[in-house]
This record gives structure tokens, C-alpha cells and sequence, in this order.
């Protein structure tokens, strides 16, 4: 009887039973499971801790792309404009059903690393043919999407509901750069420079003009100025992203037409890369906490929104000679007289969450040693702790939005950076230096006075005239009494 139940105890997984597993598992070489090639992934699922934040920062409303949301039921009446996408892009085509099937072999060459560019074998549950399949019909309907929407004045197309419905439009732009709904990007360079015909290319010679033209909302105003009055000036700007340590991938043999630079990954990287700047590399030091804006107002610090720059780019400037003089900075042409934490301005409407939440998602899993954005969310939350500092930076033009009131903006960016880990910040030497700034009491008595009586020109002046009236009445009231000689 006591032979039974031990046979039962060990067939049912005792401590025992199953250790003997693990030795099986170590001296079993055939069975030894394959080794994940991390260095590949690029497309991951959300870290459950981001996610439960806000589920529907990260989930497609109109369109699935790629392996992750595919099915969701909400998302069925979108395949058959995919369908009908299809067959209007290989339409144009001279060689429609052969072209078709090249681009599908090409696919078929391709799917092994296709499926490495997913993390955690989130492509296994599809077969070889069906997957495919499916990034032949999503990477087609991208890029018809693509050149319809750089001519929306000249479709005439009047059954094409995407182009004729603005909110449609943009709601699937905001679908297609979540780090969920992504293909790898190399499979649309190669549908381009191959199948896409000249006349269809006009002005875009690579897939990544094109690109960067369908979210040319998500650039800075004055770079995207430049990028469209300078040839090559999106090359350039694809160079900002940095890769992954370890990852080989080159602009060459992604097939980007910039071969000296990386090519993004994916949509998610390609927004990410208008935001920082390889030209500027920053060091990344150890965080330390900062003064919220109105503290650092009250140390005499200037907010002063900047242009023609990068996201992330923030600047602190100060003449150290000169900042004594704080109270001063309101006259004309006292710039060196201030100190200045220069900023891009930040526009803040209803797609800003979602955006830079897939933008820290995507850093937290594939640039972790290089947080860019992480660290400025990070940054611009340490400056806001209430309206008021919303206020304030809305005053100076740094922040410009549409939501609701000025809480609602604060309670968004206090929000962006709940369980997001940085153990360093490439802001550390700016932190460093509005710290020390702020513990300067002569500083804080220099804001003062420029807040009082220096607060604009014209009240600088005035305290200024006020100030020469008492002394001219102080000497006047001395020769009376003899204190000073009449001349």
C-alpha cells in the first residue's frame, strides 16, 4: 500500500520526480531547446505593467498589421479594404500576377527572418504560408495607403473610404506606428525600389521619404521645412536613430537606399528617429530628482521655447558674469542676462499619449541602454507636479494643447512614466546645473525682484526711472540740509 502511494506521489511531479526531469533535460542534447536570437527581435508585445496603464494606448481601432492583433473582431471590416487595396496596387503594375508572385517569393526567402524580428516566438502559431500571406496583403495595403495619401487632391477614386474620410485616415496613421501593429520594415523598402512603378514615386525616390511624409504631423515643423526643401535631408535624419548593441543590421542589408545609416525597424523606430539626434550623443549619467518649473522660476530660470531643434534636445544657457543680473532680463535684448532651459515646444493633443507611450514601450524593450525619450518624458514630468507648472510653460510657449484644461495635461504626463525604468538620464549634467542654480539665494533674490518690478519692459523701466527719481531727491534733500556743497 505504501509502495502505491509512493509510485502515485512520484508520477504526480514531486520535488524528486521532477528534478530527475531537469538532469533528462541538461543530458538530452537532441531535445535541448532552440536559443532565442534576442539580438533580432525588434517588434514586441507591451510589458503587461505598461499596458494595464492604459490598454488603449497600444491596441489598433481600424486596422491590425502584422501577427499580434490579428482576428480581433472589431478590426474584420478593415480586410477587405485590404483586399481591395491588393488588387488596385498590382493593377499598376505592368506585370500584375507575375510580380505578384516574385514579391510572394521573395516573402517566402524571407520568412525565417521575418519571424526573428518578433520577440518571443509571437509568429509560431502561424504556418509558413500563412504568414506569408499576411504580410503580403499588409505590406500591399501600407503601401497603396502610402501613395493615395500623398495625392489626396487627385483621387478621384469615390468608393475609397480611407481618402474621403479624414477621421478614418487618421485614425489608421495613429494604427500603424503602434509597437503592436508592425511589419519589419525591410519588407517595404523591397516592395518599393522593386514593384512600385516611377510614375507612382514622383518626388519620394525611397521608401523612406515616402514614409516620412505619411507622419510628417509627428516631425518638428521646422526640420520637416527643411526636409522638404532639401533633397537627401531625409537620409539624413533616418541617420538620428541609434541601433541596438549587438544588432548587425545595416541600412545596406535592410535594403534601405541610405547605406551608410541604419534604416528603422519599423514605423515605431521611424518616429522615434525624428525625435533624437546621433549629432548631439549624450552621455548617460545617474538620475537626480529636480525642482518642478515654478521653483525654478522662482531662481530666476527662463523657459524659452526653441525651434529647428530636436525633441529630446533640451539646453541650459547661462553667462555665469552676466546671471548676477537676473532681474534684468526683461529689458530688450538681455538674453545673456537670463538663464535659460531652452525647449522644443511639446504639442499636446489627444494622440500625444498614445504616441509617446508606444515610443517608451518600444525604448524599455529594445533601447534600454539609450532611453532618449524615456528620458524626456522623465525630464518634463520632473518639471510638472501641478497646473500651475502647466500654466507656466504654456505662458512660455513650451507646451501647447488641446485637451481640456491645464490639470488634464498634468495628470497626462505624471501618468507616462508609472513603472518605466531608467537607472540613468542623459539629462544628468542639466539636473546638475539647475540644482545647483537653484540653491544660489542670491538667484532667488536677483527672481525676485524681476518678478516684482522687472516683470516686462515697460515695468523694469519704470522701477528703473522710480529708482533714479529717489536718488535725484535724496541728493537734492542733502544740499538743502548742507550735507553736500552747491556746486
Amino acid at each position: 500500500m505504501a509502495s502505491n502511494d509512493h509510485t502515485t506521489d512520484s508520477s504526480s511531479g514531486s520535488p524528486a520526480s521532477e528534478y530527475e526531469k531537469w538532469k533528462q533535460h541538461i543530458i538530452d542534447i537532441e531535445n535541448e531547446p532552440k536559443d532565442l536570437k534576442t539580438t533580432e527581435w525588434n517588434i514586441y508585445k507591451v510589458p503587461f505593467n505598461l499596458r494595464k496603464l492604459n490598454e488603449e494606448a497600444y491596441t489598433p481601432q481600424s486596422v491590425s498589421i502584422g501577427p499580434i492583433h490579428r482576428g480581433l473582431e472589431s478590426l474584420n471590416p478593415m480586410q477587405e479594404q485590404k483586399l481591395r487595396y491588393l488588387k488596385l496596387f498590382w493593377s499598376h503594375c505592368e506585370n500584375k500576377t507575375k510580380d505578384m508572385d516574385k514579391f510572394k517569393e521573395f516573402l517566402e526567402v524571407e520568412e525565417r527572418n521575418i519571424r526573428e524580428c518578433y520577440a518571443e516566438k509571437l509568429c509560431d502559431k502561424f504556418e509558413r504560408e500563412e504568414l506569408v500571406m499576411m504580410m503580403l496583403l499588409d505590406s500591399v495595403f501600407i503601401m497603396e495607403l502610402f501613395l493615395r495619401t500623398q495625392n489626396v487632391e487627385k483621387q478621384t477614386d469615390p468608393d475609397d473610404i480611407i481618402v474621403k474620410q479624414s477621421w478614418l485616415n487618421k485614425s489608421i496613421q495613429r494604427d500603424l506606428l503602434l509597437l503592436e501593429n508592425q511589419i519589419p520594415f525591410l519588407i517595404l523598402e523591397k516592395l518599393y525600389s522593386t514593384f512600385v512603378p516611377d510614375f507612382r514615386k514622383k518626388k519620394h525616390a525611397t521608401f523612406i521619404e515616402l514614409a516620412s511624409d505619411y507622419f510628417a504631423c509627428y516631425h518638428n515643423e521646422k526640420c520637416d521645412e527643411e526636409r522638404k526643401s532639401s533633397p537627401g535631408c531625409v537620409q539624413i535624419r533616418m541617420n538620428c536613430g541609434t541601433s541596438k548593441k549587438g544588432d548587425s543590421t545595416s541600412g545596406e542589408k535592410t535594403g534601405s537606399s541610405d547605406s551608410k545609416g541604419e534604416s528603422p525597424k519599423h514605423f515605431t523606430d521611424l518616429i522615434r528617429s525624428f525625435n533624437i539626434c546621433k549629432d548631439d550623443p549624450k552621455e548617460f549619467k545617474e538620475r537626480f530628482p529636480l525642482k518642478n518649473a515654478t521653483k525654478l522660476r522662482e531662481s530666476g530660470v527662463s523657459f524659452e521655447k526653441v525651434d529647428n531643434r530636436c525633441l529630446v534636445d533640451i539646453k541650459f544657457k547661462k553667462v555665469k558674469c552676466l546671471s548676477w543680473f537676473l532681474c534684468l532680463g526683461c529689458m530688450p535684448n538681455s538674453t545673456y542676462l537670463k538663464a535659460r532651459l531652452e525647449i522644443l515646444e511639446l504639442k499636446v493633443d489627444n494622440t500625444t499619449e498614445c504616441v509617446l507611450r508606444n515610443l517608451i514601450a518600444f525604448e524599455q524593450c529594445h533601447y534600454p541602454t539609450q532611453p532618449y525619450i524615456c528620458n524626456y518624458v522623465s525630464f518634463i514630468d520632473s518639471l510638472i507636479q501641478t497646473k500651475d507648472d502647466v500654466e507656466l510653460l504654456v505662458e512660455k510657449e513650451v507646451i501647447m494643447h488641446e485637451l481640456g484644461s491645464d490639470r488634464e495635461v498634468a495628470t497626462l504626463v505624471n501618468g507616462l512614466c508609472k513603472h518605466v525604468v531608467t537607472d540613468k538620464t542623459c539629462y544628468a549634467d542639466i539636473i546638475d546645473s539647475l540644482n545647483k542654480h537653484y540653491k544660489r539665494r542670491w538667484y532667488r533674490t536677483m527672481a525676485i525682484l524681476r518678478l516684482v518690478y522687472f516683470r516686462d519692459a515697460w515695468r523694469g523701466s519704470s522701477t528703473v526711472i522710480g529708482i533714479i527719481v529717489l536718488i535725484l531727491t535724496i541728493i537734492n534733500f542733502c544740499r538743502i540740509f548742507g550735507l553736500f556743497p552747491w556746486p
